[in-house]
């Protein structure tokens, strides 16, 4: 093993964790408005409870993501965006025809970081070793 193994997981946090974080906060900023506009586009593309995924989805990408970034719930929030992008890849993209790049690579990046979890740069590991 790598000397630089332990620390992969920080890597792969930041870049599946500020990907999601970008799309979470862009969808409140200029043509996307936050919980609405989400839902009617979940609505468009046919899933049922609109809102209630809205708020899910919009959950998963800015609380999540930041959650992934620093460390905190790793495992369980990339467990929640690999689903995420399933359902994007299944639901979204391939019923229209839509290239899957970005959603297969966030889909891999998230079952690597539920794989590794936090890593040794995290928060959750620093408080750990405080408590």
């Amino acid at each position: 093993m790598n000397a630089l193994t332990p620390y992969a997981a920080f890597f792969m946090r930041l870049a599946v964790g500020g990907v999601f974080l970008l799309h979470g906060v862009s969808k409140f900023h200029k043509f996307q408005r936050g919980i609405p506009a989400t839902a009617a586009f979940l609505h468009d593309v046919g899933f049922p409870f609109a809102i209630v995924f809205a708020v899910i989805l919009i959950a998963v990408e800015t609380i999540g993501a930041a959650c992934v970034v620093l460390g905190i719930f790793t495992r369980f929030w990339a467990l929640c965006m690999a689903l995420e992008m399933i359902i994007a890849i299944l639901a979204v993209k391939l019923p229209h025809g839509g290239n899957i790049e970005l959603e297969g690579l966030l889909f891999a990046g998230a079952i690597t970081l539920v794989a590794l979890g936090d890593g040794p740069l995290s928060i959750a590991v620093k408080l750990k070793h405080t408590s």
